[in-house]
């Protein structure tokens, strides 16, 4: 029994360690793009690819880990993520060109693709299906925490040591997670050992979601983004095909078409990133342009959001073990939908306050869908799909941010323009942002519609096949 309790704690404290690091790095290297350009005098494009490599790579390759964790071993795959991922921050810090530091960011975000794509079915292997939305609650907290902060911290360190030690933290904080792993995380899981690993329709799956990503995301930056777009989406179209042929597939889409349950709260979760990531990002330039304030300021005004999410992500996890994740989850939307309601309405007069109440809202409706969402997720599936559940979530996570990105992007290329903002342009910087919110509302109205028909779970009576 104490045994057994040991191995719930310790599995909790290196998920969530885990769970942290990466929403941090991103949050906090964000603040140090500046810093990076100037030192290795580089241009906006490949300062934005600082970011966009570590995306693309982490989505590309979690669905394919998460299937291997499944055949050879989750603890596997999770040790070799967490080394990976604190190696090459070590090496993104010791980076002498913006070419080596977009290199090793790809290889950080595999490493941060193997972590994602076990962490969670870790937790789902060793707690049992009542404390699954706790401990999941937990983790998603700690998500959050990381995102809070990362700007302060993350701001702070490039001030005073240099954005190379944002990447020094980030290793060391990896090697204590991967310390705890190797001696006290015992025991491995493995739900579907002995089977065949898919790897033709891995690298489908790798060059379909990469393609159609970054086509997205540059659809109105490049000329080509529009057929790379069509290309990714042809080769997701082969990906199916292939994979519904294959006894073994990478990703099994039966998961899709037989399991309701796991089909519409992955939906429910695109369409809830595609509805909210860009918020901070709309807020963040509406506060510095349109009202003034420097990027300190509106960082500590934007931390309203992820300390609620901190806070509240926990009771709601919890309160999806004791009552059906699908009406938590949907409330949570809901909620959400009211506060990008409202945020429609913004304009040069919006007091901060309002913002400040708003953004409270807006984490109180994400921390009730998150949690009880991801225990929705992976109380879905049998245990030897786990690791494809946690990492097709995942794959949500990270497809809903290329496109609410993408949303935002598309409606600053039609407003303004390809200028430099400044508070000339500050009219139809509030007309984008107010147009971007109104289409947000609505997707996020329609994500109240895929919680609620996601089925139950908790009861007993979830939907006949799952798989």
């Amino acid at each position: 029994m104490q045994k057994n309790i040991t191995l719930k704690r310790y599995a909790l404290i290196v998920a969530a360690t885990a769970s942290f690091l990466t929403p941090f790095m991103g949050s906090a290297i964000n603040l140090a793009i500046p810093s990076i350009g100037r030192e290795f005098n580089a241009n906006a494009l490949l300062l934005g690819w600082v970011a966009t490599s570590y995306i693309l790579a982490a989505a590309a390759f979690l669905v394919p880990f998460g299937r291997l964790a499944d055949i050879v071993g989750r603890k596997k795959i999770f040790t070799l993520g967490i080394a990976s991922f604190g190696i090459t921050s070590l090496l993104c810090g010791l980076a002498s060109s913006i070419e080596a530091l977009i290199a090793f960011r790809v290889l950080q975000g595999t490493g941060s693709a193997m972590i994602f794509g076990t962490s969670m079915a870790i937790l789902t292997s060793v707690f049992p299906p009542r404390e699954r939305g706790k401990v999941l609650g937990i983790n998603v907290a700690t998500v959050y925490v990381g995102l809070s902060l990362g700007p302060v911290l993350g701001g702070a360190m490039n001030h005073n040591l240099g954005w190379p030690s944002i990447f020094y933290l980030t290793a060391i904080l990896a090697a204590i997670a991967m310390l705890l792993t190797v001696t006290k995380l015992k025991g491995e899981w493995a739900g579907a050992r002995g089977e065949k690993f898919d790897l033709a329709g891995a690298v489908l799956y790798a060059v379909g979601l990469v393609s159609f990503m970054y086509g997205l995301s540059s659809i109105d930056t490049s000329a080509w983004a529009k057929y790379i777009l069509a290309f990714g989406l042809a080769v997701m179209i082969i990906f199916i095909k292939y994979e519904l042929g294959v006894k073994q597939p990478v990703l099994n889409l039966t998961l899709f078409s037989k399991n309701v349950t796991f089909a519409f709260s992955n939906l429910a979760a695109l369409i809830n990133y595609s509805a909210t990531f860009a918020v901070g990002f709309l807020l963040s330039l509406h506060l510095q342009v349109v009202l003034g304030y420097n990027s300190q300021t509106a960082g500590l005004i934007l931390l309203s959001q992820p300390v609620i999410m901190a806070v509240i992500s926990p009771f709601a996890g919890a309160l999806s073990d004791r009552v059906e994740p699908r009406i938590v989850a949907s409330w949570g939307m809901a909620i959400t939908t009211l506060g990008l309601f409202i945020l429609c309405f913004i304009s040069r007069n919006t007091p901060v306050w309002v913002i400040i109440l708003n953004l409270a809202l807006l984490g109180t409706g994400f921390a009730l869908f998150s949690s009880p969402n991801s225990n929705a997720v992976m109380g879905s599936v049998e245990k030897r799909f786990y690791g494809v559940a946690s990492s097709t979530l995942g794959t949500m996570r990270l497809t809903g941010q290329a496109i609410s990105m993408a949303i935002v992007t598309l409606l600053l290329a039609i407003y303004i323009g390809n200028v430099k903002l400044s508070p000339d342009y500050a009219d139809m910087l509030v007309k984008s942002t107010k147009t971007a919110f109104t289409i947000f509302t609505v997707i996020c109205f329609g994500g109240i519609f895929a919680s609620l028909a996601r089925g139950n779970v908790n009861s007993g009576v979830q939907q006949k096949g799952r798989v």
